[in-house]
């Protein structure tokens, strides 16, 4: 099984639980472990940080950086890399995949990510074959949702989902965030939705919601 190249992080030994947390455009699997160390959580967790690949990104010229799809223009619902963006989702399901081969469950299974991770979180945990734990998507949108009907995992209407947004996000419009969880909403899900006085970036209240969300949800798998 080829694998992305990826940052592990355990929290306690042998863990039954598994966060795999997908970065930003530009960034790589450095930029969450900060979040993950930070947090108490009430089980052994296995965090993975997966490197998305290099490729040339067109908003940015064509410079070659880490990036989980192509983003042609500032509208970025628009003109969707449906290639690249399905090209990762197996990228993660192996991720998926290597977890079970562990002998973690599908329910114990959480997809995190920010901005296009967050979309990749988003697009995988709805069309994963079984239900995951949930969904952390962070200040991002639902990618392709006019293929989603008809193609989403068993017993996915239950998937948990927390969504989060800056309201002065001019990378990621908030409206952008709320219309994908608005149409979530209408496909049946119901997202948790919230949102913070701050801009592209993660806050420390945002932390503490999304520590306190995965105890909840950690604490009835147990």
């Amino acid at each position: 099984m080829n694998l992305l190249p990826h940052i592990t992080l355990e929290t306690g030994a042998a863990p039954l639980h598994s966060i795999i947390w997908l970065h930003g455009l530009g960034a790589d699997g450095d930029d969450f472990v900060p979040v993950a160390e930070d947090m108490r959580l009430p089980v052994a967790v296995r965090y993975i940080f997966p490197h998305a690949p290099m490729m040339p990104v067109t908003i940015n010229g064509g410079y070659v950086m880490r990036a989980w799809y192509d983003i042609a223009g500032t509208n970025i619902a628009a003109r969707q890399d449906e290639d690249g963006i399905r090209a990762s989702r197996l990228a993660i399901e192996a991720l998926i995949e290597r977890e079970k081969q562990r002998g973690v469950a599908a329910e114990n299974i959480y997809l995190a990510g920010f901005s296009q991770g967050g979309a990749i979180a988003l697009y995988t945990g709805l069309l994963h074959a079984r239900r995951l734990g949930g969904i952390l998507a962070l200040s991002t949108y639902l990618p392709l949702e006019e293929t989603l009907p008809g193609e989403t995992g068993e017993g996915a209407e239950h998937l948990p989902i927390f969504m989060a947004h800056g309201l002065d996000d001019t990378v990621v419009p908030v409206e952008l965030g709320l219309a994908s969880a608005r149409r979530l909403g209408e496909m049946g899900y119901r997202p948790e939705w919230h949102e913070y006085a701050m801009q592209h970036s993660v806050c420390m209240e945002e932390v503490r919601d999304i520590e306190a969300w995965l105890t909840r949800r950690l604490n009835t798998s147990i």
